[in-house]
C-alpha cells in the first residue's frame, strides 16, 4: 500500500500544470527542440520535430516532467493530437488518464486510430 501512495503523491499535481485547451500548446512544428536541463538532465536533449522517433521521445519526455510552462511552449496541439495513439502508451496510465479526462480530443483520435 505505501508503494501505491507514493506512486499516487508522483503525480498528484499533473492536473494542475495542463493547459485549460489543447489550443495553448503551441510549440513547434518543424526544426529542433533542445530541452533545457530541468527536463532532459541526462541523454538526449536535443530533439528534431520533423523526425517521429525523436518527436515521441521529446513529448514524452515533457508530457511526463512538464510544468504548464513546459507544455505550451514545446508540446504543439495538432502534432499531440495526431500522435496520441502512440504515445499514450509510452507516457504510462497517470499521465494518460490525466491528459484524456482533461482532452476528449486526444480520446477522439485513439478511437480514430
Amino acid at each position: 500500500m505505501t508503494v501505491d501512495r507514493a506512486a499516487a503523491s508522483r503525480w498528484v499535481h499533473l492536473a494542475e500544470r495542463l493547459p485549460a485547451r489543447l489550443a495553448e500548446l503551441s510549440g513547434p512544428t518543424t526544426g529542433t527542440v533542445e530541452l533545457p536541463l530541468h527536463l532532459a538532465w541526462s541523454g538526449l536533449r536535443q530533439f528534431e520535430v520533423d523526425d517521429e522517433k525523436l518527436l515521441l521521445g521529446l513529448y514524452r519526455i515533457v508530457l511526463t516532467n512538464g510544468l504548464r510552462e513546459d507544455l505550451t511552449r514545446y508540446l504543439n496541439a495538432e502534432l499531440l493530437v495526431r500522435h496520441w495513439p502512440r504515445l499514450r502508451i509510452a507516457v504510462g496510465k497517470p499521465v494518460r488518464a490525466c491528459w484524456e479526462r482533461r482532452f476528449p480530443e486526444l480520446v477522439a483520435a485513439v478511437a480514430a486510430a
